[in-house]
């Protein structure tokens, strides 16, 4: 029972002040970009107080030692829900997303992704998608941020298989094109706040930075690698959270 009010009353919460959020961020977007993304951080940093206090849910990481100390890398992500999504800026500082470019036309939130430099894809045809890709992650590479994808392309569930949601091409144009690392990031967020649920639980995520995979590796040896690496990973984290989850 008291689980349960937790929960409605993190919602409540929650979502309250993300609206609320958003309108004192439509003047902040004629800031400077650099003084705009430290307040867009502080925002979601506002969020997951909510989370840790109300919910009870908090988060850790690992392999902190993975990510390169300078320059620009590509990191490849699982993608189990919104939580994860939130955290990219606090984990990254000044990320560049890959995201679908129909979402520029959300308001606001469009807004303040297009404001943010984020890598907007064109799925208008699989060429176009893979030129915006590459042209995004130049850019990026020429402004040492970090680039974020989610290889599978899609929010997944946590029963998933890659033959439910495989690998895109797109993490490789993006690897080839960038000519940098890839560090693979494996996370359990969908154990805790899956994709479209209502409810989220409390615990503790664990988000864990694999060893990179060098720039200049074929293509399909680097594909094998990182979903091997990332499953694998991925998978035990998950368990290890239904396992704490259960025994709470």
């Amino acid at each position: 029972m008291i689980l349960f009010i937790r929960q409605i009353l993190f919602n409540i919460v929650f979502y309250g002040l993300m609206s609320v959020l958003c309108f004192p961020l439509i003047p902040v977007m004629l800031l400077p970009r650099p003084l705009f993304i430290k307040i867009l951080t502080f925002c979601f940093r506002t969020l997951y107080w909510t989370e840790k206090y109300i919910l009870g849910l908090d988060y850790e990481v690992r392999g902190r030692e993975n990510i390169p100390s300078s320059g620009a890398y590509l990191i490849a992500a699982k993608h189990y829900s919104a939580y994860e999504t939130l955290k990219l800026h606090i984990l990254f500082g000044d990320p560049a997303i890959v995201m679908k470019k129909e979402l520029k036309m959300l308001p606001i939130w469009g807004w303040l992704a297009i404001k943010s430099d984020m890598i907007f894809v064109d799925r208008a045809s699989r060429e176009t998608g893979m030129k915006s890709i590459v042209a995004g992650a130049k850019h990026a590479v020429e402004q040492g941020r970090p680039i974020i994808i989610f290889p599978q392309g899609t929010r997944v569930s946590i029963n998933d298989t890659v033959d439910d949601k495989p690998y895109k091409g797109g993490i490789i144009r993006m690897y080839d094109a960038a000519e940098v690392p890839i560090v693979p990031l494996a996370m359990n967020t969908g154990a805790f706040w899956a994709r479209n649920a209502f409810f989220k639980y409390p615990g503790k995520v664990v988000f864990e930075f694999l060893p990179p995979i060098p720039a200049g590796r074929k293509g399909p040896e680097v594909m094998a690698e990182l979903k091997d690496k990332l499953e694998h990973a991925s998978t035990q984290l998950v368990q290890e959270a239904l396992q704490a989850r259960g025994g709470a």
